[in-house]
C-alpha cells in the first residue's frame, strides 16, 4: 500500500502529461515559457486572486513574499512552531525573528486567540499555516492584523483546493503561498510553488524579485533571487488541473469516511471546523505509543508518517533565534500525531483495511 499513490494518479493522466511535456520540448522555452503565464491565469481563475506568481518552490514563495514586504533585520513575524521548518526558515534567513504562537489542541492550526499578546511595534507580518489541508481561522487573524496594519501571509502549502467560508485557500489574505511539491494536493513532478495576492504593487514586487530583482532585462530595481518555476513543471500542473476538482471531491469524501470510521472506533483525530473544508494533505490522528503503533502497522503493510515530531521552537536552529510564549499544545501534538495513507485514489476497501489494522495496533499497546 502506498502512503500517497502518485503512480495511480499518473496512470489516469498519462496522455495529458505526455502531451503537455511534449509541447514544451517542441517549443524549447524551458524558462518562463508560455505555460508559466497560462498556469498563472488558470490558478487565478481557480482561487479568485487577482495575481498568481509562479515560483521555484513553496519555500521561495514565502521568502519572496517577505522580501516584497521589505521584512529584514530587527523585524518580527508571528507564526506557528508546529509546521515544516520552511515557514520559520525564511523569516530567519532575512534576519527577522520568528515569534511562535501555540496551536489549537484539536485542529493543530495556530490559535488566533493567542496572537494579540505577541504583537509588538516590531511585528511586520502574521504567517498562519493551513495545516494538514485545513485553513486556519483567517477571518479572526485578518481582523486582528487589520487593526494593527499588519499584512497576513497564509502558508497554504498543504491547503490548495480547500475552502474557508465559501472562499478558496489562496485568496484569504494579503498573500497566500502554496507548494507544488509532488506529494501536495496539487503537485508537479519536482519543485514548484506559487504566490497569490490581489495587491497590484506587491504582485509586481514579487515578479521582479523572482528574476533577480529585474524590472526589465538587466535593470535591477531591487534585491531578488533566482526563484522561477520551470516551464516543464507548469505544464505538469496544467495537465493535472483537468482532474483536480475531482480529486478535491474525492479527498473530501475519503476524509469524511475516515472521520466516521475513526469516530466509531473511538480513535482521536484532528478536527475539522464546520465553516471550512480540508483537502487532507495529510490525514492525521492522535495516538499514544506512536512508535509501537507505527511498527505494528508497518508489519501489517500499512505505511504511516509523522508531521511533525519536534516543534520549531524546540529545534536547535531556532531555539535561540525566536521568541514566544509557552506552547504546550504544540509539544503534545508532536508526541501524538500520526498520519495515515491519504490520496484521491484510495479505495474504501483500503480504508477499511487501514482502520482495522490501526484498531488492532492500538489494542496491542
Amino acid at each position: 500500500m502506498q502512503f500517497i499513490d502518485l503512480k495511480a494518479q499518473y496512470e489516469e493522466l498519462r496522455e495529458e502529461v505526455a502531451e503537455a511535456i511534449q509541447r514544451v520540448l517542441d517549443h524549447g522555452q524551458y524558462i518562463m515559457g508560455p505555460e508559466v503565464a497560462e498556469m498563472e491565469r488558470a490558478l487565478c481563475a481557480y482561487t479568485g486572486a487577482a495575481h498568481c506568481i509562479a515560483v521555484a518552490s513553496g519555500t521561495e514563495a514565502l521568502l519572496i513574499s517577505l522580501m516584497a514586504l521589505g521584512i529584514g533585520a530587527g523585524d518580527e513575524v508571528i507564526t506557528t512552531p508546529f509546521t515544516f521548518a520552511a515557514t520559520a526558515e525564511v523569516i530567519a534567513l532575512l534576519g527577522a525573528t520568528p515569534v511562535f504562537v501555540d496551536i489549537e489542541r484539536d485542529t493543530c492550526n495556530m490559535d488566533a486567540a493567542r496572537i494579540a499578546a505577541e504583537i509588538t511595534p516590531r511585528t511586520r507580518a502574521i504567517m498562519p499555516v493551513s495545516l494538514y489541508g485545513q485553513p486556519a481561522d483567517m477571518d479572526e487573524i485578518n481582523a486582528l492584523a487589520a487593526r494593527h496594519a499588519i499584512p497576513v501571509i497564509e502558508d497554504s502549502a498543504q491547503s490548495f483546493g480547500a475552502e474557508y467560508k465559501g472562499r478558496r485557500s489562496g485568496n484569504l489574505s494579503t498573500f497566500s503561498c502554496t507548494s507544488f511539491f509532488p506529494s501536495k494536493p496539487l503537485g508537479c513532478y519536482g519543485d514548484g510553488g506559487a504566490i497569490f495576492t490581489s495587491d497590484d504593487a506587491l504582485a509586481q514586487a514579487c515578479r521582479e524579485i523572482r528574476v533577480h530583482g529585474q524590472s526589465k532585462r538587466y535593470v535591477h530595481t531591487r534585491i531578488g533571487v533566482g526563484g522561477r518555476m520551470d516551464t516543464l513543471q507548469c505544464a505538469v500542473i496544467l495537465a493535472k488541473l483537468k482532474r483536480f476538482e475531482w480529486e478535491v471531491e474525492r479527498r473530501l469524501e475519503i476524509g469524511e469516511r475516515y472521520n466516521r470510521l475513526l469516530d466509531e472506533a473511538g480513535i482521536a483525530r484532528v478536527s475539522q471546523r464546520p465553516d471550512r473544508t480540508s483537502v487532507f494533505a495529510q490525514y492525521t490522528i492522535f495516538v499514544a505509543d506512536r512508535a509501537g503503533v507505527q511498527e505494528r502497522l508497518k508489519a501489517a503493510g500499512i505505511p504511516t508518517a509523522v508531521h511533525y515530531p519536534v516543534p520549531l521552537n524546540r529545534q536547535p536552529a531556532y531555539s535561540n533565534r525566536s521568541r514566544g510564549g509557552p506552547t504546550p499544545n504544540s509539544d503534545r501534538a508532536a508526541e501524538l500525531v500520526m498520519s495515515l495513507p491519504m490520496h484521491a485514489d484510495l479505495a474504501p476497501e483500503q480504508q477499511d483495511e487501514i482502520v482495522a489494522a490501526l484498531v488492532e495496533a492500538i489494542r496491542q499497546r
